[in-house]
Order: structure tokens, then C-alpha cells, then sequence
């Protein structure tokens, strides 16, 4: 791995900073795969070998300290538009199952890892990850040094990206530019999967609807496991046409992107809220959202949290669970109105991680209760929900 900063005093121009670190470069040169770069929009570069499939691709580049799960993050809905590295040095080793698919595809912009196996083992396996990256057109790059490139990122704050297979393009402040200017835009609106309707309807249970704002699987799956008759609808259905399918309970899904640029979910999900005879029960995007209904407020965290191990406090018992996220934005707490309660804290950077509202039937979390591949303990809460019902 070669890793590169653009000098300041030529145009153009990239300087070494770090020289090359043998082990990787090992790793780069190994089989007939091309050269790959990743271009910062800082100007740093890192060099290493190709992997899914050839071309360029811009993205916000992201990280995630995930050991496992690494096709629910390659199938999560709420990657749409980022670059994803994996801070684990060996990613593939199990193989590819479409039985753990959060949805039908993926929808990252790149995938990095420092070493992609080829050779899975596992009886459930039914193909290679890199098979997977081409099968799904991802444009990936494997044999860089992810500790460095995560370093930099918590450092400097998350920042675009560009994967290019083959010669390095010239390092030019057009270039950059192009990089920098990058943006996520339309999320919610481009991840509708879940086929809209009901599931086969069980007598006398309770009827959830599901909103699709880019929603995992799991979700869908968990509640169905609880008894619950769930019908899913799209993102942008009125809070009247939900009232008309007489739920007892509202999910409000993950899902990607700025939660704030969502104008109309938020005023539909301020009426179910108006409303008061519906439990609502909001996870990832949807607890940003219903936050943002009820009069908090949402900023961008500065290298988001992502992964299988971040701690989180639960402020009425004091017991402390660990949690998957996936998310860049984040509640802010000192915004939040009398009638919001803050129910889980992260013990990492103290930032919100739930709410319980004291003058509606409404909760809502920041990290996933669904997780999978895990960690499952706070998966009560769909027990709570039910509960609510």
C-alpha cells in the first residue's frame, strides 16, 4: 500500500509521505487483478489492487467496525451512496448466503478491505464476496491499509471519495473538486424495496404498519416472528391513508441519508403523532425523523457510528447494552422538548440513542434492536412495541 498526499506547491503534483509498506504491497501485487487507487478529497491516495468490478466511482467514504455481517452491510439499505470500508483485516472468509440479505440488493457506491478472501468455508456458502461485488456492479479495492485510512477519517471527519480501477488519474484540483462535490441526495426516495401490503393476515393480532424509508429485512421479519400482521407501505404515504388501514402500531424504519431533507415524512409523522391513538415505534432514520416531527433537532456526527460493538446506556436502569449502528446523523439532546425523554445514551460520545415521549404511545431508538448478524440484546424492544399494542 502506497499512500500519497497532494503537494501543495505543484498542481497535480503527489508526494509519498509514508513510503510503501511492504506487507501490502505484497497483498496488491498478488494474482492478475489491475492496480486500484483511492483518492481522497484531500488529495491523499492509496494504492492497491482491484476487486468487483473495473471503473470509477464516487462516494462518501465511510467505515465500519463490523468483525462479521458484512453482506447485511453490503445489502443495508441505509449504505446508499457511501463507500464502505471494513475495518476488519479479512473480510469474505464465509462466503456469500442470500439468505441474510437486508434487501435485493446492494446499494454502496465501493467496498474496501485490507484483505479479501477467496477461498471461503462455510456450509452455507453459495459464492465469493468478490462474485458478489461484480454480480451487484461494485467497484472495490482491496490491500490497502484500513487502520491508516480509518485514522484519517476519525481524524479528519468522514469525506468523499473516489475508487478508480487501473492508472492513477492525475491528482488535479479539478479532480478533487469533482470528488468533493459529491452528494447523497434523493436517499429515501431511491431505496424502496419491500414489496408493498399485507402479510397473510393472522386473527386477532395486532396490524403494524411498516413505513419503507430503506428498511432492513429483519425488521419485517421480527415482527411478523412476534404475531404482528404487518402491512408495509412507501415512504411518502399521508398520515390519512395510514389512519384508513386502522393499525395499532406504526414502525418507523432505518434508511439512508440526511434525515432533515426529508420535509414531507417529517409533517406526515408529526399528524400520526397529532393523532395519539397509534403506537409508533421509530429505529435509525425513523427515530431521527420522529424526533424532527415532534420539534428536535439533527446534526451530522463527525465520523458517524457504525458497526457490531458500540455501548449504549439505558438512563432508567443503568444497564448498559451493546449495539449494532449504522448512521451519520444523530439527535441532539440538549434540543429535545419536555415531553421527550432520553432513554439510551452512548457511552462512547454521549450522543443520543433513544427517546421515550411521555405524551404520546411513542419510543424510538438510534442503534438497531433488529441486528443481525447481531448483537441481539436489546432486541426486547419489539417486545415492548408489541406490548404497546
Amino acid at each position: 500500500m502506497m499512500r500519497t498526499k497532494l503537494s501543495r506547491g505543484v498542481t497535480g503534483a503527489a508526494a509519498p509521505v509514508e513510503g510503501v509498506e511492504e506487507e501490502c504491497e505484497a497483498l496488491c501485487n498478488e494474482g492478475e487483478a489491475s492496480p486500484s487507487f483511492l483518492i481522497l478529497s484531500d488529495g491523499t491516495v492509496f494504492k492497491g489492487k482491484s476487486i468487483g468490478v473495473q471503473g470509477r466511482s464516487i462516494g462518501e467514504v465511510v467505515f465500519t467496525t463490523g468483525m462479521t455481517g458484512y453482506i447485511e452491510t453490503l445489502t443495508d439499505p441505509s449504505y446508499f451512496g457511501q463507500i464502505v470500508t471494513q475495518t476488519f483485516p479479512l473480510i469474505g472468509n464465509y462466503g456469500v448466503m442470500s439468505e441474510d440479505f437486508e434487501s435485493k440488493k446492494s446499494w454502496v457506491r465501493g467496498y474496501i478491505v485490507r484483505e479479501l478472501c477467496d477461498e471461503p468455508d462455510n456450509f452455507r456458502c453459495e459464492d465469493t464476496l468478490n462474485n458478489f461485488l461484480i454480480n451487484h456492479n461494485i467497484t472495490g479495492i482491496c490491500g490497502i491499509d484500513t487502520r491508516a485510512l480509518t485514522k484519517r477519517l476519525r481524524e479528519q471527519g468522514v469525506m468523499n471519495g473516489m475508487i478508480v480501477s487501473g492508472e492513477c488519474p492525475e491528482i488535479t484540483d479539478k479532480l478533487l473538486e469533482e470528488i468533493k462535490n459529491y452528494k447523497i441526495t434523493n436517499a429515501v426516495e431511491s431505496v424502496q424495496w419491500l414489496k408493498e401490503g399485507k402479510t397473510l393476515p393472522v386473527r386477532n393480532a395486532p396490524h403494524v404498519v411498516l413505513y419503507d424509508f430503506g428498511a432492513k429485512a429483519n425488521i419485517k421479519r421480527e415482527l411478523e416472528k412476534r404475531g404482528c400482521n404487518v402491512t408495509v407501505v412507501p415512504y411518502n404515504t399521508s398520515a390519512e391513508d395510514v389512519i384508513k388501514l386502522e393499525p395499532d402500531g406504526v414502525m418507523l424504519s432505518n434508511g439512508p441519508g440526511d434525515p432533515a431533507e426529508n420535509t414531507g415524512v417529517i409533517a406526515e409523522i408529526k399528524k400520526l403523532c397529532d393523532y395519539k391513538k397509534i403506537a409508533i415505534f421509530g429505529i435509525c432514520l425513523g427515530h431521527q425523523m420522529l424526533a424532527l416531527a415532534r420539534g428536535a433537532k439533527t446534526s451530522k456526527l463527525k465520523y458517524g457510528h457504525r458497526g457490531g460493538n458500540h455501548p449504549c446506556k439505558d438512563m432508567e436502569t443503568g444497564r448498559v447494552y451493546i449495539t449494532s449502528q449504522n448512521h451519520g446523523y444523530a439527535v441532539e439532546t440538549a434540543s429535545l422538548p419536555a415531553y421527550a425523554q432520553l432513554s439510551f445514551v452512548n457511552v462512547n460520545d454521549n450522543t443520543c440513542e433513544g427517546i421515550s415521549y411521555t405524551d404520546i404511545p411513542a419510543f424510538s431508538v438510534q442503534f438497531h434492536p433488529e441486528a443481525c448478524a447481531g448483537p441481539h440484546d436489546t432486541n426486547y424492544l419489539f417486545d415492548k412495541f408489541v406490548k404497546m399494542l
